[in-house]
């Protein structure tokens, strides 16, 4: 066996008795909060504001999911009267990461929002931040070794269990409630993929007895795909619907199905993206995508931020709201997620 996939069924393992329940868990098994409870009173935005706190956001990539997160976090740390006096895009490159954070601290920020690229080089690279107090807040991963409370405010990131939920109840309708379906997970030791796609798995064998899961295919390679999905389905050819882990490996999926002239099986993935939409609001394969509301996450990882550095008590575990995006709610779903209108193309092939 694989070594990714070796460590994908160990973490999924343990992930099982708490998917069950119907839970998401942080990376060390914390317990969630919901961001709606993470705000700024009125109090706490009088204490804030004219202290002159500063503000660093350094992210792990630049996409319009980022971009919607930092939209909410510039909006919430402006309504504190906190400048942003950093934003950086590490490339998916843990030394940029490393580089970035030294550049940020020499702005001496009293807040740090962040998505740590790699456990172990991010747990010496933010090192130097918890040391001289910077109030620290992860998007979905954590620094090995951290301790909440001690090393950082706060993790915020999706409600995952749900995420997945969502996806196999919006396939489970558009296949009628029955039939077989391909199931494509991410095939690595990632806890954020690995849950949506357990909590996906786990809803259609307890809640659907009707559809059988007959394909599975793990992938790591997005652009693979296509191939994988080629080869599911001439094993498979009648499949009713596929679950894919993400939109862009959904993409390859999409052009699997096209090739083989296959316009009946149903596709569901995570977040959005412009031409998975485009298919769906054109009555294509694609039945309904699920997204988190990333402006949302910016937003409480702001208001966590700033809520230790009023030394409140912030929860060790935040996540933001799901929500299923279907050709029905296209321009009102993309508004929720990301806070901006939906692509030209999407909007006008309705």
């Amino acid at each position: 066996m694989k070594k990714t996939t070796m460590l994908a069924a160990l973490l999924a393992t343990t992930l099982m008795s708490t998917i069950a329940h119907a839970q998401t868990i942080g990376p060390n098994g914390e317990s969630a909060t919901l961001s709606s409870e993470v705000t700024l009173s009125d109090a706490d935005i009088a204490a804030l504001t004219g202290k002159g706190y500063k503000a660093a956001l350094l992210w792990h990539t630049a996409s319009d999911f980022i971009n919607a997160v930092a939209a909410g976090a510039n909006d919430e740390f402006a309504r504190a009267g906190v400048d942003v006096v950093v934003t950086t895009d590490a490339g998916f490159d843990a030394a940029k990461q490393r580089s970035d954070i030294e550049t940020a601290l020499a702005a001496q920020p009293n807040v740090i929002l962040s998505l740590p690229l790699d456990p172990v080089t991010s747990a010496e690279a933010f090192r130097e931040a918890v040391e001289t107090g910077v109030e620290l807040v992860f998007l979905s991963n954590l620094p090995a070794g951290y301790v909440h409370g001690t090393d950082y405010a706060a993790i915020v990131t999706d409600d995952l269990f749900q995420m997945g939920k969502q996806a196999a109840d919006v396939l489970a309708e558009a296949i009628g409630n029955e039939g077989q379906v391909g199931y494509i997970f991410h095939d690595a030791a990632y806890y954020v993929t690995n849950q949506r796609d357990q909590a996906f798995k786990t809803t259609i064998e307890n809640d659907y007895p009707n559809i059988e899961i007959v394909a599975e295919q793990g992938i790591t390679d997005p652009a693979r795909a296509e191939e994988l999905a080629n080869a599911m389905l001439l094993q498979n050819p009648d499949l009713d619907g596929i679950y894919v882990t993400w939109a862009e490996p959904a993409d390859g999926v999409l052009a699997a199905l096209r090739g083989a002239g296959n316009t009946s099986t149903k596709i569901v993935t995570l977040d959005l993206s412009e031409p998975i939409a485009l298919d769906m609001v054109k009555g294509g394969n694609v039945a309904g995508i699920v997204a988190d509301e990333a402006y949302e996450l910016g937003r409480a990882m702001a208001a966590a931020g700033l809520k230790g550095l009023l030394r409140q008590d912030v929860p060790a575990f935040v996540v933001a709201p799901a929500l299923t995006v279907t050709a029905d709610n296209i321009a009102e779903g993309w508004q929720q997620s990301l806070h901006r209108d939906a692509p030209a193309s999407v909007l006008g092939a309705q």
